[in-house]
């Protein structure tokens, strides 16, 4: 909460901007009630003509725009805030969801975060657009009403002053049960929001498992569980309204009685006075009433902002990079690995002194069994997570001396399952590169990926639309779109993690010759099961139990380590 409230000060002109409009309506509602007082005082006791009134009621009129304009260009500022601070925190969740680690950006579930990127963030609008304007109106108006009060009917100043703490006073303990209601609506929408995303994506195999009517009771129990909590807060809201206009209604009720009894049966006060308390008193209360809905949202914002702020409190450790560019290269750089170490959270895994050296131009395979190391060492060289220990060195300098940037545009990553964006073939493609490109050059690149015929065949060839995630793309055409993307952005290191696996023999023979393609621009870095694939390798990096047991080629390993003679015998034994 202490967060929300310091984002208000980051636009302080239009906060003094608020106050000064403040002040000014406050003072029109006070001229308003006078010039009201005036004209019923002329017109009912004095007998005045009409007339004689004309120029009250033309005061009366440009009083009445003056409050209205104040009041509109405040609400104007609120929003105004409230968009501001939206664009920048939206742009700062995405620029944090960036930055974040490997690990922590595959915790949780991906709807989940749209909603708090959507939803989350929506939900702190009212903070800024309703509650801050309001806040300010509510302190200084029933102020600058209560000393006009005092200055013309003590008693009726006392009886207001005793009856408006329990205003405050009931908010904010309605308040606090609303912010905790709050949090737990957010937290029910987002795990809704995950749920049905992740419902849709794995439809098909709901399907194919005949768990569709499951997964309908569980998304049915989700929403029924957001509705509810959606009810209690309403629940909380209409409960609020009721006994704020109660205490407002009581309130204005005594100070009528306590102005009447001292006009017809003491006459201490005049109509003028007693006319001009009763027109203010319901502005005061007005007031503070409107806070009370107000304050209601703004509690509500205040949870919603508590959740999204804990979005920035999670502890990471996040790539660190330098400034510095890279000259250009006629061929790839020499990579050095010296004593790397590096352990995930809240696991036991850890990679140990991890030392080797990549020499330009080579096809380095790195194997080991299932969660021996091997994607992390991948990440490691992708710049995706730091090491604890250790330096890795491109052309002996450190990796960390270099801008983020700089080093993408020199690599290109191709992953077990690498994403496919909603739109046509070539434009998948042609992410690849920042550069523009021209459509022969996206020919070129799918041609040496293997997957030219395949676009040949269809009636709209690179202009052929394709679904999210690459619905309507076999696995294999996936993998073929991806290294077409590396050959468009011709980079000097390639890393692939296990592109083949679990692909048939046919398509895994055209990624085969597409990845030994690559292999005369580029140092090519891949994580392999095939014996194909590790066969062919200049350079064969062992890892058990993330530790580098043996470097190598294949034959000179077959002698010295028996661990990977064993996985190899595995390995054809499968592939028989």
């Amino acid at each position: 909460m202490q967060n929300i409230k310091k984002t208000v000060w980051m636009h302080k002109k239009k906060i003094y901007w608020l106050f000064g409009l403040t002040l000014i309506l406050g003072l029109a509602i006070v001229a308003q009630a006078y010039v009201m007082t005036s004209i019923v005082d002329g017109v009912f006791l004095k007998k005045q003509s009409f007339s004689a009134i004309i120029p009250w009621l033309m005061l009366l009129l440009v009083i009445l725009f003056v409050r209205s304009s104040t009041d509109y260009i405040s609400k104007r500022i609120g929003v105004s805030i409230a968009s501001k601070v939206k664009g920048e925190t939206r742009k700062n969740l995405l620029a944090k969801y960036t930055a974040n680690s490997v690990q922590l950006n595959e915790k949780g579930q991906t709807g989940e975060k749209v909603s708090m990127l959507l939803d989350g963030v929506d939900e702190m609008d009212s903070f800024y657009s309703q509650f801050i304007p309001q806040v300010m109106q509510s302190t200084f108006v029933p102020l600058l009403m209560l000393l006009v009060i005092l200055t013309q009917h003590v008693n009726s100043g006392i009886i207001l002053m005793v009856s408006a703490p329990f205003i405050p006073i009931y908010m904010i303990v309605i308040g606090i049960r609303t912010q905790k209601k709050s949090e737990e609506k957010l937290e029910k929408l987002a795990s809704f929001s995950g749920k049905f995303l992740e419902t849709l994506q794995g439809l098909v195999t709901l399907k194919l498992f005949a768990q569709t009517n499951r997964q309908k009771g569980e998304l049915e129990k989700s929403s029924l569980s957001f509705r509810d909590t959606t009810l209690e807060i309403l629940k909380i809201a209409f409960t609020q309204s009721f006994a704020l206009e109660l205490i407002s209604m009581l309130s204005i009720g005594i100070v009528a009685l306590e102005l009447a009894i001292q006009l017809i049966i003491y006459k201490s006060i005049s109509f003028f006075t007693a006319f001009l308390i009763l027109i203010l008193v319901p502005e005061f209360y007005t007031s503070l009433k409107e806070l009370g809905v107000t304050f209601h949202n703004g509690r509500s914002s205040m949870g919603a902002a508590k959740k999204v702020l804990e979005v920035f409190e999670e502890e990471d450790e996040p790539t660190l990079w330098g400034k510095q560019t890279f000259p250009k290269w006629k061929v790839p750089p020499t990579i050095e690995l010296h004593q790397v170490d590096f352990a995930y959270t809240n696991t036991n895994f850890r990679l140990e002194s991890i030392t080797a050296t990549f020499l330009p131009n080579q096809q380095i395979a790195i194997v080991g069994a299932s969660g021996a190391g091997k994607t992390t060492l991948l990440h490691l060289l992708a710049g995706m997570i730091t090491p604890e220990k250790g330096t890795i060195y491109i052309n002996q300098e450190a990796l960390t001396k270099f801008a983020e940037a700089a080093w993408l545009e020199r690599i290109s990553y191709i992953s077990q399952t690498p994403y496919i964006f909603s739109g046509t073939i070539g434009e998948n493609i042609a992410m690849g590169t920042t550069e523009e490109v021209g459509m022969d050059a996206i020919k070129t690149a799918a041609q040496l990926a293997g997957i030219a015929p395949l676009v040949a065949s269809l009636e709209h060839g690179f202009d052929t639309r394709i679904g999210e995630a690459g619905r309507g793309l076999s696995s294999g055409e996936k993998q073929r779109v991806s290294i077409a993307r590396a050959f468009l952005k011709k980079p000097h290191i390639v890393l692939l993690d296990e592109p083949t696996r679990g692909l048939d023999l046919a398509t895994e023979k055209i990624l085969q010759q597409s990845i030994q393609k690559l292999k005369e621009t580029a140092t090519v870095i891949t994580v392999a099961h095939r014996l194909h694939t590790i066969k062919n390798a200049d350079q064969i990096l062992f890892l058990e139990n993330g530790r580098l047991q043996a470097v190598g080629t294949h034959e000179s390993l077959l002698e010295i380590s028996p661990a990977y003679k064993e996985l190899v015998m595995i390995q054809k034994g499968r592939e028989q």
